[in-house]
């Protein structure tokens, strides 16, 4: 009896077959060995764009404490405060390889105990878990308020100048406290591999800080007598560094800010804001009128010094380990909030 012929891997649908069989399986053994990212503060501007930086080349795991994010397909997004217990459950449930702690809570939000729960417990309890779960690298996202306002700071403030924030106003304890905390686990646990990266001012489309609520307004107040220089970074540009810093894994604490800068009236204007004066003497006065005029989100009281005086970064240090250099211009960033004015305005 004749017997049929088997089939050749010359058949077309046979090979067809094989090689689907064989991506897929090179598909799912390159997913389960791509790291897993943790990033939180997930439903802001900043961390929208790194998420989407690391979507496609690793596995993203999405956690805010404000909202619930919807993500790309595959992103699994969580709605937990980092000091809660429930947090744990996350790293329980996923083989987290690294952290990009985004996520923190502005100086104009809550309340200064419900900052610091969020912002310095918080981050306690992130750190903790990564020790725990084994972790092998953390970002951290911290704030150029740290250095503190003053008329005796010097000209450019370099990663080795202490953190003052707090001789100015208890209001940014929880931001001090956050990098004390982070600085002591960098040097303790060095398995961690942290990275601390502290931004000048982060402004364009989706940020919600006060300086970006503030140079949104048609009329911003400005302290008569003063416009100390400032340096103001593109989101865009803050996301790339972030990106660059969790590629390299060069543990340190890093300032990150252009090496341009602009007096603050001057920004103001180039923003499309019309100038509302404020006296400035006696030095409680403008305190005083910002919590009559209820402007805690976008002037709050306790960063009064930063509209005073200078604090400019020295950003060097980041440029050349990193190999950094922000693609966006001062016009760039300024020219974002002129044309939200004039859409808002109704004028071509």
């Amino acid at each position: 009896m004749a017997t049929k012929p088997k089939k050749s891997v010359s058949d077309p649908i046979a090979r067809s077959a094989a090689k689907s069989i064989a991506a897929a399986s090179l598909e799912s053994k390159s997913a389960s060995e791509r790291k897993t990212v943790l990033v939180t503060g997930a439903a802001g501007a900043l961390a929208k764009r790194v998420i989407a930086k690391l979507y496609g080349q690793y596995q993203v795991i999405a956690v805010d404490f404000r909202s619930k994010v919807e993500t790309d397909a595959g992103i699994p997004s969580y709605l937990v405060e980092l000091h809660k217990r429930g947090f744990e459950d996350i790293f329980n449930q996923h083989k987290i390889d690294a952290v990009i702690h985004v996520g923190r809570m502005f100086t104009h939000e809550k309340t200064p105990q419900q900052r610091y729960n969020a912002n310095v417990l918080g981050t306690k309890r992130l750190l903790d878990l990564s020790l725990k779960h084994g972790v092998g690298q953390v970002i951290i996202h911290s704030s150029y308020f740290v250095y503190g306002a003053s008329a005796y700071n010097p000209a450019l403030l370099d990663e080795d100048a202490p953190l003052k924030a707090t001789e100015v106003t208890q209001d940014l304890v929880d931001s001090v406290e956050l990098e004390s905390l982070a600085n002591i686990y960098l040097w303790k646990h060095p398995q961690l591999n942290i990275t601390i990266l502290r931004p000048c001012n982060v402004l364009g489309p989706g940020v919600r800080n006060s300086m970006s609520i503030l140079l949104s307004r048609p009329l911003a107040p400005v302290l008569v007598g003063f416009s100390p220089l400032m340096q103001f970074l593109h989101v865009d540009d803050m996301a790339a560094a972030i990106m660059l810093a969790f590629d390299k894994n060069l543990p340190g604490i890093y300032n990150v800010a252009p090496d341009d800068y602009v007096p603050f009236q001057e920004a103001v204007t180039q923003c499309g804001c019309r100038r509302l004066p404020i006296p400035s003497i006696p030095p409680a006065l403008p305190k005083m009128l910002s919590n009559l005029l209820n402007w805690k989100a976008f002037f709050p009281p306790y960063l009064i010094n930063y509209f005073k005086y200078p604090v400019i970064l020295d950003g060097a240090l980041f440029r050349e380990k990193f190999g950094w250099k922000p693609r966006r211009s001062l016009n760039d960033i300024f020219s974002y909030y002129r044309k939200q004015k004039l859409v808002l305005s109704g004028k071509p």
